[in-house]
């Protein structure tokens, strides 16, 4: 499918539903568990344009934060120094009355995964992985709290540019999202019964495919009536997990994978992804591997594999705008 960049502005008119423009706020200032660069962890998102539902300019990131069941948008900027970082979080006032402000911290500080107690001895035995270390100590994971916009983003980018990828959920955002504003930005959040109820054909005008357009609409479904839960895909085993999920339509094992990495926060290394397979292969100087090589290449990254695939990704392979995938330097 061709690259496609137009603006947002561009397309069909919005259905959404939009929260007042003038509203209070209120701010805060959340420690983060350190050392973590925010800014090289989160400089993906705008790398290949803006899905106006992760939204990252270079100083602040704002998008809307899943909280026990809650919509909650949020325009945070990073503080300087990544060995004791914070964020100056600014949310809409009566969406903060009503969270218990100890729940809303915790869920703006676990945004970036926090390295396990393996991490020190996998770089004292890996030198390759050390020496980037070394260079980016504080690149972390960055999670997405909510799962259908986790699905939709893969499913979007399968196969296709990028770019084309971010335009597309731009389109969906505006369509079938619902908009906040919050720090004087708009801000999407993508609502499955909007898709679930959607034609096939209304998808196809905003240049998705038949087969993609079938995928959001089975996903966005799946979300609503329980199959995809969190609670119990987070309870399973690892294989178990993958079998649950790639029982879902347009969720393979890539899909799977990545859905564990960044909304689960589990340490997998998803080794079917070109984008993992050429970082790994530069790490270790083996060219480019085979999706088993990878694996065998990284079983000893252990409990550190999440925190240990973004790194090697977002310091040995240039981010690209073309690919099988949406890796997380695109994801």
């Amino acid at each position: 499918m061709p690259a496609h960049t137009a603006s947002p502005r561009d397309l069909t008119t919005p259905l959404h539903q939009s929260v007042p423009a003038a509203e209070a706020t209120i701010c805060l200032t959340v420690a983060l568990p350190g050392p973590v660069d925010v800014p090289a962890s989160v400089e993906f998102l705008r790398r290949n344009g803006d899905d106006l539902l992760d939204r990252w300019d270079g100083t602040r990131l704002v998008r809307v934060l899943a909280v026990h069941g809650q919509r909650v948008p949020v325009a945070m900027r990073p503080t300087d120094g990544d060995a004791t970082p914070s964020l100056v979080v600014t949310l809409p006032a009566a969406v903060a009355a009503e969270l218990d402000q100890d729940t809303l911290r915790a869920a703006v500080a676990s945004q970036f995964a926090v390295p396990p107690p393996s991490w020190a001895s996998l770089l004292g035995a890996d030198p390759a992985l050390a020496a980037l270390a070394a260079r980016s100590p504080a690149i972390r994971p960055l999670s997405l709290t909510d799962p259908f916009y986790a699905l939709v983003r893969a499913i979007t980018a399968q196969q296709v540019h990028l770019k084309f990828a971010t335009a597309i959920r731009a389109r969906l955002a505006q369509r079938f999202g619902r908009e906040y504003r919050v720090d004087g930005e708009p801000v999407f959040a993508l609502e499955p019964e909007a898709l679930s109820g959607a034609a096939v054909s209304t998808l196809r005008n905003l240049q998705l495919s038949e087969r993609k357009a079938s995928y959001l609409i089975a996903t966005a479904e799946a979300i609503l009536d329980g199959r995809l839960h969190i609670p119990t895909l987070a309870a399973l085993k690892n294989d178990e997990y993958l079998q649950a999920m790639t029982r879902l339509r347009g969720t393979g094992r890539w899909t799977a994978e990545w859905f564990a990495v960044r909304v689960l926060g589990r340490a997998m290394v998803v080794a079917g992804d070109i984008g993992v397979r050429k970082a790994v292969g530069r790490l270790y100087g083996v060219g480019m591997p085979t999706e088993l090589q990878v694996r065998e290449l990284t079983a000893h990254w252990g409990p550190a594999a999440h925190i240990a695939q973004q790194l090697v990704l977002e310091t040995c392979v240039r981010p690209t705008t073309t690919g099988p995938t949406d890796r997380p330097s695109g994801s």
